[in-house]
Parts: structure tokens; sequence; C-alpha cells
């Protein structure tokens, strides 16, 4: 078991308004269940750090992905919000890429640090691979992809960036069966292995496809178990809900540091 430093000569005081001391990440969930392979955000034993979760009830991937009126769903993203936040978590976080949809709105509505989607890292990778190169965005499905998921992270429309969808036209077969309802028969179930090997390919037809991409922006939550795998095909710059998960527990509580003089 891993142990992290604990702060010394604390004196406590009260923080108003939260029922727990030394919360990390809030994560709000859909409601749907499936299993989670290490990596998914859903997993809280892939991470080092204390996770809190609460189901945003009645909003499951169809609706948030593909409902022509989102705005519906925005009171209950909200209200778990709030609750992660009374709970004493540090910052915020949608479980789905898709999340990025109320990003603003959710921002305004608590007192904490707020990562709806990990589209958040668009402008983060543009930055750094230089503007003669393209920021690849993996989503889940290429067409679902709406102009406010981007303009509610930050992103320029039309500035450097590619879209492609793991899952369009029938590919990765496993994810279709761990989360796609029409697609399935029974309980959600999935192969790691195949689901690796699908996702990779796929992966990789979309770099291939783009010859100048610098980075690559892994947008769904079930996509970074097979973010090592994909980069050590690619060897460029890959960003995933697992770098922004560390990522905001490192503002949010950042580390001591200890060595030698």
């Amino acid at each position: 078991m891993n142990y992290c430093a604990r702060d010394k000569d604390i004196d406590f005081v009260e923080e108003k308004g939260r029922y727990c001391s030394g919360a990390g990440l809030g994560i709000i969930l859909v409601d749907e269940i499936y299993p989670a392979f290490p990596g998914d955000v859903r997993n809280p034993s892939s991470f080092p750090y204390p996770i809190q979760y609460e189901v945003a009830e009645g909003l499951d991937i169809q609706k948030l992905i593909r409902s022509e009126n989102k705005e519906q769903y925005l009171a209950e993203t909200i209200r778990a919000a709030k609750k992660l936040e009374r709970m004493g978590c540090r910052a915020i976080l949608g479980e789905c890429g898709y999340f990025a949809y109320f990003q603003k709105e959710v921002t305004d509505s608590v007192n904490v640090p707020v990562f709806m989607s990990s589209l958040l890292q668009i402008k983060w990778a543009q930055s750094v691979i230089g503007s003669n190169k393209v920021v690849g965005v993996l989503m889940s499905g290429k067409d679902d992809l709406l102009e406010k998921h981007l303009t509610s992270v930050g992103v320029e429309l039309g500035s450097n960036y590619v879209v492609g969808g793991v899952m369009d036209g029938g590919r990765c077969k496993q994810f279709h069966l761990l989360w796609g309802c029409r697609f399935r028969e029974g309980p959600a179930r999935a192969s790691y292995l195949e689901a690796e090997k699908d996702f990779v390919e796929s992966a990789i037809a979309f770099y291939n496809e783009n010859n100048n991409m610098g980075a690559m922006i892994l947008e769904c939550t079930g996509f970074p178990p097979f973010a090592r795998a994909v980069q050590r095909a690619i060897d460029i710059p890959v960003f995933s809900w697992g770098t922004m998960m560390d990522f905001a527990y490192s503002v949010v509580r950042h580390r001591d540091y200890y060595g030698n003089i």
C-alpha cells in the first residue's frame, strides 16, 4: 500500500460547508453501469489520490452525447458538482469528454476548479507542439463533437486540430459491448486484449491520416488504459484523462519536495 506524506504541524480549523477533510478529486458519473478497466476514471484503484463520485441522476451516455436538448441536464450536473464540493473535493471533473458542453456553467456554479473534459488539454497541446503541426483529437465518435464542446473549453474553431472517431463505422467492437446498449445483448462486457488491439489500430490509422500530427488528445474516460500502448506505437505526446487528473490533483494538492543538498 502506498502512503503519501502527511501535512505536519497542523492547526486544524473547520472548513466551512465541507463534510470531509483531505479529499481530492470529485468526479461526476453518468447514470450508467458498466465495468471499468484500470485507468478508466470510474476505477479508483488506478489512481494514487482520493476520489469521490456522484452520479448525475437520469443522465446516461446517450443523452449526454446525442440529446438535442442537453440543457435539460444542466441542473442535475450542477447539483452533482455542488454536492462533491460540499463533501470537500478540491476539484470537480466530469466522467465523459462530452461533459465539455457544460464546462463554463459548472465552473461558474462552484468555488473549486472544474475540469469537465479531457478536451481542455487541446489548447495546451497546441501551445507546446507549434502552429505548423496539428493536435489529433480522438473522440469516441467524430460526428458527435459539436462546436460548443470546443468553444466551451476555449478552443478556437478551425485552429490546428483534427478530429477522429475511434468507434466510427462499428470499429472497436469491445467498446460497443461496454458502452453501446444498442449493440449488446445482456450485461456489459469486454476483453481487454481485444479492446487494446482494436483501439491501437484505430489510433494508428488516425495518426497516419495526418502526417503532421504533433500530439494526440484521447477524449473518452475509457481510453487511458490504452494510452501507453498508443504512445509506444506512434511516439508523440499523448494527453488523456489520466494526464488531466494528475494535473488537476497536483494544482489543488501540491506536493512537498524532499532531497539532498
